[in-house]
């Protein structure tokens, strides 16, 4: 989770690399290592400050008379009320996709309802060790949808917090919008990351020991209220789930786009990535251990000069590491600064999921994907899994090494 750069700017300033061995959470690792590089870069790093618009100067997405020569014009507008404009021969978009979560909604799109239950509902892994946000949770029944590390984050937490003292009658229910397969849970032991293959252990033993219900086939419609304003969920096929407290949607996540309007990007229609990338990392076909490591050459775009690095360069595809952005940016500053020998050399080896393959068939249920058939999609059903053999790790063991897909 360190980058190796980073680390030759920290070294100097008395700073302790934090144990390679321990999982941080993404607060661990901003107080530990984000800060501290903020800390060195100094002025260089700009607070309070939202990027509206990226653009040729003097020249809008149409003009093509010598665009090339022109610099980027990046608009900064600051907390404060401060405008700014940036002149640059290159811009590396790494602004993430956290501000953007996908909705509840299977079609990709806001259910109907979910906007007027925005105060019964996140799009956060809550952090249950803040008293105020345990107490919202504590003794409620909570529905998670999603079933990627985030969704089997809160499937942990929300177990282990039914198993204490202060968390009697805490109870979750699991929407996922297909069947149960053997993907389902993640690479467990087989995966090359043991605390994200320990998090789909996690949320198989929450099922099994009966702090969860799991019901599959169900794609979220609408999201209604009760007559004491408790939540009813209801599916595309007119289903109506029993009344939950409280939602959490852990569906991924989406790049905003809306700032990048006036330059040249060339994106997949599908994951909104580059359109190198994104056979590479498109969720219909692969598991993220089959994505190989890349560069400047995959991130490329129409309009020179301009790359979209990181969690935003895999746009909503869910598989995204740290490490991957590390290697991306690399490469791009390499070729930035006319090193191609070493834009082009690779310096990571990912490790894999212990999963094969992707999504696979979107309706089938397991023995459909076993046998290869496809047909309707499966009824909604709950679903009693058996806990696994060994302990699994619980919500405070939780890596931001993953991101949550639908």
């Amino acid at each position: 989770m360190v980058d190796p750069a980073a680390e030759k700017l920290l070294a100097p300033t008395g700073w302790m690399r934090p144990d390679p061995a321990a999982y941080p959470s993404g607060g661990d690792w901003a107080e530990q290592y984000l800060e501290p590089l903020a800390d060195v870069l100094g002025d260089k790093v700009r607070f309070g400050a939202t990027v509206t618009g990226v653009s040729r100067s003097g020249r809008d997405r149409i003009v093509d008379a010598d665009r090339e020569a022109q610099p980027f014009v990046v608009h900064v507008a600051y907390a404060d009320g401060r405008e700014e404009r940036i002149f640059a021969r290159a811009v590396i978009d790494a602004s993430g996709t956290w501000t953007t979560p996908s909705p509840a909604g299977a079609s990709g799109l806001p259910a109907l309802g979910e906007k007027a239950a925005t105060g019964r509902i996140t799009y956060r892994v809550p952090d249950l060790k803040d008293p105020t946000v345990r107490a919202r949770y504590a003794g409620r029944r909570t529905a998670v949808i999603g079933s990627g590390a985030s969704a089997f984050t809160a499937l942990a937490s929300l177990a282990e917090l039914a198993k204490a003292d202060d968390g009697a009658g805490t109870k979750a229910v699991w929407i996922l919008r297909r069947g149960i397969s053997g993907a389902t849970f993640g690479g467990g032991e087989a995966d090359q990351l043991p605390a994200r293959g320990a998090l789909g252990l996690a949320a198989k033993a929450a099922v099994g020991d009966g702090h969860t219900d799991a019901v599959t086939g169900f794609r979220t419609e609408a999201v209604e209220r009760d007559s004491d304003g408790r939540l009813v969920l209801v599916g595309e096929d007119g289903r109506r789930l029993d009344v939950v407290d409280e939602v959490i949607v852990l569906t991924g996540f989406r790049p905003e786009l809306s700032f990048l309007s006036e330059v040249r990007l060339n994106l997949d229609e599908r994951p909104q990535a580059p359109v190198e990338l994104a056979p590479l990392i498109d969720p219909n076909v692969h598991s993220c251990g089959t994505v190989y490591p890349h560069g400047h050459r995959e991130l490329a775009h129409p309009e020179q000069g301009i790359h979209l690095v990181g969690m935003k360069s895999y746009g909503r595809a869910p598989t995204f590491l740290a490490m991957t952005g590390y290697e991306q940016v690399r490469s791009v500053v390499a070729a930035l600064a006319g090193d191609g020998e070493a834009a082009d050399r690779v310096e990571l080896t990912l490790p894999e999921t212990g999963v094969c393959g992707g999504a696979g068939l979107f309706d089938a249920t397991e023995a459909q994907q076993a046998g290869g058939g496809c047909c309707a999609a499966p009824e909604s059903q709950l679903v009693q899994l058996a806990a696994p053999a060994r302990a699994a790790a619980t919500a405070e063991e939780a890596p931001v090494q993953g991101c949550c897909g639908a």
